[in-house]
């Protein structure tokens, strides 16, 4: 596990670390090149606001929302989403890593999701599980393997009795398929998509930012790579860089175009 240089130990789940720990400083790093779209941005801002309020809200017994579901397109922000927050909150986050949560022996995903959780009560941080349909996935369907209905359960179970001091972040690409008493609970739900030209403007820009380019690099680029997630976007600006430094010479839009044609982005 990749740790900060204090001493807090996560769960452990068979001799595993279920989770990654970072500080702060460390999320910081990690959102230098976050495009949250308008409505995200205000979310997360209302989000933030409203937690830095928490005596006014509890006076007027307005619960605090401490729940975040995140669903859309893989690329699109959700991750970096979730460090944001954690930075913002000055709290440290904890990556969860589902494949050591999730266990075929009886009742063991279950009492892997329940030591993450009140390990998350008692330090506050931003908890944060990726492709989250893994364990909250619909219990409607027949052919639903009954040690994940369990573990849906359980995590229903976690979800009422989390209390407040943390704050936890859930993100996938399945929204249709999460349990429906699953979405319930969660207080704050954002939708990502795709960037649109002014996202995609504006990110090409901060990847590119210091580097020399031809001119009219930015508008070109942003036509080209059209359909592209932020990730795409990102692994393809930097392969063209390198192209670039190879040659000695400015980014050029045949470096993007080869780039592109090299990463495929519609495999990914």
């Amino acid at each position: 596990m990749n740790k900060s240089s204090t001493n807090q130990r996560l769960p452990r789940a068979k001799g595993i670390d279920m989770g990654t720990y970072y500080t702060p400083k460390e999320c910081a790093k990690k959102v230098r090149h976050l495009i949250l779209p308008d409505m995200n941005r205000k979310i997360v801002e209302e989000f933030i606001t409203i937690l830095g309020m928490r005596d006014t809200f509890e006076e007027h017994q307005v619960p605090i929302p401490n729940k975040v579901v995140m669903y859309g397109p893989p690329g699109t922000g959700k991750t970096l989403t979730a460090f944001y927050i954690a930075q913002m909150l000055e709290l440290p986050l904890i990556l969860v890593r589902l494949d050591a949560i999730i266990h075929s022996h009886l009742g063991e995903t279950g009492s892997n999701i329940r030591k993450i959780f009140e390990y998350a009560k008692a330090s506050p941080c931003v908890l944060f599980l990726d492709e989250f349909d893994a364990i909250a996935r619909t219990r409607e369907s027949n052919d639903e393997v009954k040690e994940m209905a369990r573990a849906v359960n359980t995590l229903l179970q976690c979800l009422d009795d989390f209390g407040d001091s943390s704050i936890f972040v859930a993100a996938t690409n399945l929204e249709n398929e999460l349990d429906r008493a699953i979405w319930r609970r969660f207080d704050t739900k954002m939708i990502y998509s795709l960037p649109d030209e002014l996202s995609r403007r504006q990110y090409i820009d901060l990847l590119i930012n210091g580097f020399e380019g031809e001119t009219g690099l930015t508008e070109e680029v942003c036509v080209r790579l059209a359909g592209c997630s932020f990730a795409d976007i990102e692994q393809i600006v930097l392969k063209a860089k390198r192209k670039a430094i190879i040659e000695s010479c400015s980014l050029k839009v045949e470096h993007i175009v080869l780039s592109y044609e090299e990463y495929c982005p519609s495999l990914n």
